[in-house]
């Protein structure tokens, strides 16, 4: 199923199934799911609202690209913060 081969072949699991896998295994399951819908972005269907939210984003960036915050500073701040 995954790119890095974490699961070579998967039986039709349930919710219950996936929690009660390790903590460390299911992080890498996320990611290997994210990292595989990731690879084609062009399949991931966006609403109305958020390719208006997404282009209404841009244009403000592209008004005023030093207007946001760098990930670390907010990064730092979410965890400073609460």
């Amino acid at each position: 199923m995954a790119q890095g081969g974490s699961f070579v072949c998967m039986k039709s699991i349930t919710v219950n199934d996936l929690l009660d896998m390790p903590v460390a295994e299911r992080l890498r399951l996320v990611e290997d799911l994210w990292d595989s819908i990731a690879e084609v972005p062009e399949k991931v269907e966006l609403s109305d609202a958020q390719r208006k939210e997404l282009d209404k984003r841009l244009e403000q960036y592209h008004r005023d690209p030093e207007a946001g915050s760098p990930w670390k500073d907010v990064k730092e701040r979410i965890l400073k913060h609460g």
